[in-house]
């Protein structure tokens, strides 16, 4: 599905249509929900920067972020806007204690912790990704901000890894008739035309949609993407106390010249490669095609002022097709020769649905009020892939030339041999509780659990999912205002992981178990124009899956299996988010850890994050801005073997090291009228050169120094 300008001239227009306001007499309730939005837009100065005083994605609560007992960080649309940070990688490389793994250019790991990020959420629902991890260049049009819940959240999701759960809130209609349209030009051919408007019908009736194409070629030879967005959120008010929506997302993203694997990292004598940035080892012919489609539907009713249903079912599918070229082997340090090319198609197709009804509300006990939440939640997912080879022509697996001089140039491949794929579904029944007690002036108790049903069935490259899981994970916190400005807060709280590794007598292991322990300080300064936080954790996963070493020359479908102690991880994380002097909005955050079990994954973690993100708005220059946007980390390594015989080094361990390094961002932006704005971003500004991850022993280069130019028109 492409977008043309006739289709971004229908959405503007109907974003321009005319619309009624009635003058009824409010309710109780409605003047209640007056008040919240008057409320919101009377603090909008700092709720507009890098200040947001909510997350949803936590606990379903209603509370202020000072007040959930986990450390979160948000993502703000003004952050997103001042960076244009456009798609979920830029976004996250923004955020506190995120990692984000680019191994390839439309496959993407996260991690946080030390661990592997799994579960993403939509406005407070999801799955666990697929794989783990995430394909294509996922853009941030549709979301007005990005919630990060650090550590095991095993209230919403129980099922994952205690690293953080990457929760998004899509745009939603606006109580007053909006219009913007913004076009982006920059480096590497990147052209972007983005509209995004909303209109209040009437008093029941009000929608929301934003639509963007984008095409962009890349500094890394031959790699180029078309990007196309529509999302539509149709909102219908059935009565005073009963609101109804309906939306959809659709993305295609279609990118060739991508990559499957990346460089080599090392020479036959063990010492490293050191390539241009632009080194591509795709063919030219190599391609991946995403197509995505979301739809949500969601009931929400107030039986009073104090208590309210809400009922969410999401169906998603993803559709991807592809031809991909891989580079494997050594290449000789004098005639770069040595690698070998790997071609092969591959096909997936998944759909996941899911089902969340929960009440929430407040009640009193004890002269003291206090807070509850109640919910079932359903969820099924499903996928088949394939992958194909050539065996047979000779072009599956062609002799590489030097990769310092080639041009993708090899002939395509009969993708019609080894046919290998997979055919799995999984299923979780959950219920789950939560309630916040006042159990003293100063003293909230936070208790909860999920109980999760969990199966899984069918078989992926040979090897068997079945699986069935019953597991409660509780949660317990507490929160103290030691001042009105001040709390202290504990938590601790668990999740799980299937595995399909079996042990020497045939039984497949049992889950591997996280738990995740946390104890910090959050303050409101400024009028709660600034948070701050601070944070110390100690986060761990048991039972992980060990390969027997007796059976790793057997057949895989008859290696072993047993359960290891596990890895862990403990530091410390300092947030700072907010207006810290009138005019300058920022968003500060370090993390500090030390993982311990696996070496591999401590060398290849960074252990230490820097972000820092800020804007100036110039008191003496009406409508002008300048901002910076850093994110550093510290050296990282991986190990890759050793030296071959018949090199004077034989035997010596090949090393692959990255030093640490800062990415800096900058940009400036001018609002010529009320309606017309300019802004001008810099991104790398330093040139840096780097391997984007050492997560496998292959990689490629970030994107140096490159520019682009935004002009926006609101109404």
């Amino acid at each position: 599905m492409k977008l043309n300008k006739i289709s971004l001239a229908v959405l503007c227009a109907i974003s321009l249509s005319q619309y009624a306001i009635a003058n009824e007499t409010e309710t109780e309730n409605q003047k209640i929900k007056t008040a919240n939005i008057e409320k919101i837009e009377v603090k909008g100065s700092y709720i507009a920067g890098y200040n947001a005083h909510s997350a949803s994605g936590a606990s379903r609560l209603d509370l202020a972020i000072v007040d959930i007992p986990q450390s979160i960080s948000v993502i703000t649309d003004a952050q997103l806007q001042d960076f244009q940070l456009h798609d979920i990688n830029t976004a996250l490389d923004s955020a506190t204690g995120v990692n984000v793994e680019r191994i390839e250019t439309d496959r993407t790991y996260y991690t946080a912790r030390g661990f592997d990020i799994t579960n993403f959420q939509i406005d407070g629902i999801g799955l666990p990704l697929t794989s783990g991890n995430n394909h294509a260049d996922e853009d941030t049009a549709i979301y007005d901000r990005i919630e990060v819940i650090r550590g095991a959240n095993g209230l919403m999701t129980g099922v994952g890894n205690p690293s953080a759960t990457i929760n998004f809130i899509r745009k939603r209609p606006t109580a007053d008739n909006q219009l913007s349209v913004s076009g982006t030009y920059g480096s590497f051919n990147n052209t972007r035309l983005e509209a995004d408007g909303s209109v209040k019908l009437n008093d029941t009736f009000a929608a929301r949609a934003v639509a963007l194409t984008q095409s962009k070629d890349s500094y890394l030879d031959r790699y180029h993407t078309d990007k196309n967005i529509v999302y539509v959120f149709l909102e219908a008010n059935l009565s005073q106390d009963t609101t109804l929506s309906l939306s959809h997302s659709y993305m295609n993203n279609d990118a060739t010249g991508n990559n499957w694997g990346a460089l080599p990292l090392f020479y036959t004598d063990g010492s490293a490669t050191n390539y241009d940035s632009s080194t591509n080892t795709s063919a030219d012919w190599s391609n991946w095609q995403v197509v995505k489609n979301n739809t949500v539907l969601e009931l929400s009713h107030h039986f009073n002022d104090n208590w309210r249903l809400r009922g969410t079912y999401s169906h998603k599918t993803t559709d991807e097709d592809t031809e991909l070229f891989y580079v494997y082997g050594t290449p000789d340090k004098e005639t770069e020769l040595g690698l070998t090319g790997y071609g092969s198609e591959y096909d997936l197709d998944d759909q996941s649905d899911l089902v969340d009804i929960y009440v929430d509300g407040n009640f009193s006990l004890f002269a003291r009020e206090h807070q509850v939440v109640a919910g079932v939640n359903y969820s099924k997912m499903s996928y088949t892939d394939s992958s194909l080879y050539d065996f047979t022509t000779g072009n599956g697996f062609p002799a590489m030339p030097d990769l310092n001089t080639w041009d993708g140039n090899t002939p395509m491949p009969t993708f019609a041999d080894g046919l290998r794929g997979s055919d799995v579904t999984r299923e979780q029944q959950a219920a789950y509780f939560t309630g916040r007690f006042s159990i003293v002036d100063d003293l909230h108790l936070i208790v909860g659990g999920r109980y999760n049903d969990w199966q899984a069935e069918g078989e992926s490259y040979e090897v068997d999912q079945q699986a069935d899981y019953q597991q409660f994970i509780p949660y317990l916190g507490a929160v103290y205002n030691i001042t009105p400005e001040l709390v202290a807060y504990a938590s601790y709280t668990e999740n799980f992981v299937a595995q399909t590794e079996k042990d020497s007598v045939g039984v497949f292991l049992d889950p591997i178990t996280g738990e995740s322990r946390e104890v910090g300080v959050k303050s409101e300064l400024f009028n709660g124009r600034l948070i701050t936080s601070l944070a110390y954790f100690d986060v761990k996963q048991t039972n992980i899956a060990i390969l027997d070493p007796d059976t790793v020359d057997l057949p895989i479908d008859m290696q072993t299996y047993y359960g290891s102690d596990g890895i862990s991880s403990t530091g410390f994380e300092f947030e700072v988010a907010g207006e810290i002097y009138p005019g300058l909005n920022a968003s500060i955050g370090y993390t500090d850890f030390d993982i311990e079990g696996d070496d591999t994954v401590a060398a290849y973690t960074p252990n230490k994050l820097l972000k820092f993100a800020a804007t100036y708005d110039f008191e003496t220059i009406d409508g002008f801005s300048i901002g910076i946007n850093m994110r550093w980390q510290d050296d990282i390594s991986r190990s890759q073997g050793v030296v071959a015989a018949g090199f004077d080094n034989a035997g010596a361990e090949i090393i692959t090291e990255q030093d640490a390094y800062a990415v800096i961002d900058l940009m400036a932006k001018y609002q010529i009228t009320d309606q017309l704005g300019l802004a001008v971003n810099a991104y790398n500004v330093g040139d840096e050169k780097y391997i984007n991850s050492l997560y496998w022993a292959q990689g490629y280069y970030g994107a140096p120094a490159n520019y682009s130019a935004t002009l926006t028109w609101k109404m």
